[in-house]
């Protein structure tokens, strides 16, 4: 398989190794893929949109409920610390991702089987409540698609492989962190440092990048926009969260990916920014989150390599 656009040369060469599925090492590849990899392409296909669909329909869970269990604990800290009683929030005492079953957040309303179907549910209920008839947020089927479509492109890029089944983890974190981020604001800890993690372990058999590469990728990753953090005074809508996830995408795609990650971040956050203020969706001096942008560089890159260093006769 030839490569479909120039990377970035020496230690960089190992960038994005599952660009070329023919790259991947050899043992990464075997084991169960080999079983999954005999089946028609288009069972293959299949699998992976099921399956991304009912990832989709979890990180929906994720995206609604990780930030009220981080507001429980930290309101649970400053009521340890301050002896003031813990208020209460309408919600069940046991509340995490797993219990309680999923509900209308309208009407109380426990969700069936059959309600809980990804897309096919909000198809058939037509976007709304089975009991109340409140309407269902839009994105709860657009999460599931788009989780499918990134199961997909996994799959397609890097063959029957766990290097697939990476990606695709690394695609749906990314996908879940982003809305939290528009959402709050924020982007929790308890996600992007095990993604962190999982990128340098993901590459100690140099799947998408050396360990060398990944190791220098999270220390500059979170190094550089620490720095522009703290030399730029006032950036609107840049945290500490933001290193953080630069970090793990350093760590899984290596610290060559950066200067693209960063630059196509910028240059999307600018856009989405000065068109929101035109259309008056927001105002010039209101932040925008800056982690969504990171993703979509991280994403584009896991997919395209680096066509900007192509461009830029790199």
């Amino acid at each position: 398989m030839q490569a479909a656009h120039s990377l970035v040369p020496d230690t960089s060469s190992s960038l994005l190794s599952g660009a070329f599925s023919n790259l991947l090492p050899a043992h990464f590849a075997a084991g169960p893929g080999e079983a999954f990899g005999s089946l028609p392409a288009g069972l293959q296909f299949t699998f992976a949109i099921v399956f991304g669909l009912v990832i989709g329909s979890f990180l929906n869970v994720v995206v609604h409920r990780l930030p009220i269990m981080l507001e429980r604990a930290w309101r649970l800290e400053v009521s340890e610390a301050t002896d003031e009683p813990l208020e209460e929030d309408g919600l069940p005492m046991r509340y995490n991702l797993w219990v309680p079953r999923s509900a209308c957040p309208h009407c109380g309303h426990v969700l069936r089987a059959w309600e809980n179907v990804p897309v096919l549910s909000y198809l058939l209920l037509r976007g709304r409540c089975s009991a109340c008839k409140a309407h269902v947020s839009l994105r709860y089927p657009v999460v599931e698609v788009a989780s499918a479509a990134l199961a997909a492109a996994a799959l397609a890029l890097f063959g029957p492989t766990l290097a697939a089944l990476a990606a695709f983890g690394l695609c749906a974190a990314l996908l879940a962190m982003s809305i939290i981020d528009m959402d709050t604001h924020l982007l929790p800890d308890s996600m992007t440092l095990p993604l962190l993690w999982a990128g340098i372990i993901v590459n100690f058999n140099s799947v998408f990048a050396s360990l060398h590469d990944a190791v220098l990728g999270a220390i500059f990753g979170y190094l550089v926009l620490w720095a522009v953090h703290w030399l730029v005074r006032g950036i609107d809508g840049m945290g500490y969260g933001d290193f953080k996830l630069l970090a793990a995408l350093g760590a899984w795609l290596g610290w060559a990916a950066l200067p693209q990650i960063v630059l196509v971040a910028a240059v999307a956050g600018a856009v989405v920014g000065l068109a929101a203020t035109w259309r008056g969706r927001m105002r010039f001096e209101e932040p925008l989150p800056f982690g969504p942008f990171l993703a979509a560089g991280g994403a584009l890159t896991l997919f395209l390599g680096t066509p900007l260093y192509l461009a830029l006769g790199g």
